[in-house]
């Protein structure tokens, strides 16, 4: 069964990856190049222009882009994010929902395979995609900056693994919503919305003390890049915290799972 699901996963984990992946190439490429004195001192009278709310929502306001590993830090870990994010939060969504959609479920049925062994399965199988992607673009990443410029390599190695600790509650949290529903085209949509949706909070939570308690709301708060960029620290807190919503909604995947009505 494991070993069914990584292969049928295989492919999109490549398109996702490789994608991405390709688009941070090209920066890294045209970084040196469009970068010169002219062109910093344009970017500085342009950051002026900018309200101080919409820099901090980049980290524009605690890391400078005249270098590519300073882009990287700001609007690239954002990207970073959210691509690994929707990729986790439709992975999870539809990972759990495919032998409904594809009318296989009767003859799993069939065969001596308990429903709590077919959910570990596919949970380790994302699991693993999920954790493979934030490793492999933490990887080509980490090449390019070497070719392109001096960069802290601690404060990069500690961002590179920031993305798990939100993406993996966001996978999580669509396989336990995947179970109270039958259609695939349904939770894309809902695992899409949920991605932004998080993020759309995560940026409204700092722009006043007024509003700050949406950050309680939204998994990108586990990221916390901002702490690393500006300590070069993860929050011990916040990974206890990424691991508690991971059981969790584990455990309340498998109950439901087991009580669900298959189709």
């Amino acid at each position: 069964m494991f070993k069914r699901e990584m292969k049928v996963y295989l492919k999109g984990f490549f398109i996702w990856t490789l994608i991405t992946a390709a688009m941070y190439i090209m920066v890294f490429m045209m970084y040196p190049h469009i970068m010169n004195d002219n062109t910093k001192e344009s970017i500085d009278e342009m950051m002026k222009i900018f309200p101080e709310d919409i820099l901090k929502a980049f980290n524009m306001d605690i890391a400078s882009i005249d270098t590519a590993f300073g882009w990287l830090k700001s609007e690239g870990f954002v990207f970073i994010l959210l691509v690994v994010g929707a990729y986790a939060g439709i992975l999870g969504s539809s990972i759990i929902l495919k032998e409904e959609s594809d009318k296989t479920i009767e003859y799993l049925n069939s065969l001596p395979v308990k429903r709590t062994n077919i959910v570990i399965s596919k949970m380790l199988c994302g699991l693993i995609y999920v954790v493979a992607m934030v490793a492999g673009l933490g990887i080509i990443n980490y090449v390019g900056l070497k070719a392109t410029c001096e960069f802290d390599e601690k404060q990069y190695m500690l961002l590179s693994v920031t993305p798990l600790f939100s993406s993996l509650v966001i996978y999580m949290l669509g396989m336990f919503i995947a179970t109270f529903t039958h259609k695939t085209k349904k939770m894309t949509g809902i695992s899409l919305g949920l991605v932004f949706g998080s993020y759309i909070l995560q940026v409204i939570s700092g722009l006043s003390e007024d509003v700050e308690f949406f950050k309680y709301f939204t998994p990108f708060t586990l990221a916390d890049v901002r702490n690393v960029i500006e300590n070069t620290e993860l929050e011990p807190i916040l990974i206890i915290i990424s691991l508690v919503l991971c059981v969790v909604l584990f455990v309340g995947t498998l109950v439901h799972y087991n009580r669900k009505e298959l189709v």
